[in-house]
């Protein structure tokens, strides 16, 4: 719980924080991403928990610091390859022949678990780490569907459907799963989000309790949804996947909606009212009927910003419970009401016009 007038971030002992579409976008930062990070870490430890194994540790570690992160080494950075490799050392012991499909951080963490990756049939795998990378390909694919048919253990680092880069969103791994599946005609473990093996990982690295932690992602149904399970609050941010609507289509309920990651350097917003209106700051929103919305008071970015998230969440989540039929299309208004804000163009948000 914050103290009034506290940072956020201030009242859990740790953070896990994601990586694609939090951080970074392929090769680029997210705005104010960075910064925020860097300042968190005077309050409480940041471990970065990524569903992407296609790097090793020490790689993201290093992309990380060009960004302008600094004192980030690879203890700081936990994957789903690791998961994945500590799963199948449970299972079966060390030295164990895994085939290892997808990039260098799925092979790395393998050998770091003591087993014995491979990257064709050749040595009859007992078992198969699936991860997602650039450089799978075909072959990598039936390899993967043979074994498994076969009656290899089949562990998948995650099952992300997308993967959103500086170009745009790109399929993920859970395309590529999703073609093993069907060859095969199996179904994978899975160790990512929203299974607890990263959050758990997490917490044991800095010697906090998994309840502890506050949970930061773009992603509702790994990111948030993993938090879920395991009673940890989160922070969704949305600049990534997830907007409004898909919340609004969903079942998850994150904790807190920030714009982006300046928020954790905050006192949480405080929204009041319910329906037909409500206020967060100097920002209202009222129901006008029929899926209409206005957003009134909103004019300047930083300033209002994390008003209107926050007011999103709030409005969005009650119609939803609700059974509100047209929840989606005000989710829509709301992230075309940040988009404009982020745009520097939010005049068709303010005055009384329905929208």
């Amino acid at each position: 719980m914050n103290r009034p007038g506290e940072a956020l971030v201030a009242a859990y002992r740790a953070i896990a924080c994601d990586l694609d579409g939090v951080v970074y976008r392929g090769a680029r930062a997210v705005p104010f991403a960075v910064s925020s990070l860097q300042a968190s870490q005077a309050y409480t430890p940041v471990v970065f928990a990524t569903n992407n194994a296609s790097r090793t540790p020490t790689e993201v570690a290093g992309q990380l610091e060009g960004l302008g992160l600094t004192g980030t080494g690879a203890d700081a950075v936990v994957t789903s390859a690791q998961a994945g490799a500590a799963l199948l050392r449970s299972r079966l012991g060390p030295g164990a022949v895994v085939l290892a499909v997808g990039g260098d951080g799925v092979a790395e963490a393998l050998a770091d678990a003591e087993l014995r990756p491979m990257r064709t049939l050749a040595a009859r795998p007992e078992a198969v780490l699936q991860g997602w990378a650039r450089t799978v390909t075909v072959a990598d694919l039936a390899d993967a569907s043979l074994a498994v048919a076969d009656g290899a253990l089949w562990v998948a680092t995650n099952t992300d459907l997308t993967l959103p880069t500086e170009a745009g969103v790109v399929p993920g791994n859970g395309t590529l799963v999703a073609a093993v599946a069907s060859a095969s005609g199996r179904r994978p473990l899975v160790v990512g989000k929203p299974e607890r093996g990263l959050y758990d990982t997490v917490a044991a690295r800095v010697g906090v309790p998994v309840e502890g932690l506050l949970a930061i992602g773009d992603r509702l149904n790994t990111d948030v949804l993993g938090a879920m399970r395991l009673g940890v609050d989160s922070v969704w941010v949305l600049t990534g996947v997830d907007g409004f609507a898909e919340l609004a289509a969903s079942d998850v309920v994150p904790t807190w909606a920030l714009p982006d990651l300046q928020g954790l350097l905050c006192p949480p917003v405080e929204v009041s009212g319910s329906a037909p209106q409500w206020s967060a700051g100097r920002v209202t929103a009222r129901l006008l009927g029929d899926g209409r919305v206005t957003i009134n008071g909103a004019d300047e970015y930083a300033v209002h910003a994390p008003a209107v998230a926050a007011l999103g969440r709030a409005v969005v989540l009650a119609l939803r419970e609700a059974g509100d039929r047209h929840v989606v299309q005000v989710g829509v208004t709301f992230d075309r009401a940040l988009g404009a804000l982020r745009e520097g163009a939010p005049g068709q948000y303010g005055g009384t016009d329905p929208i």
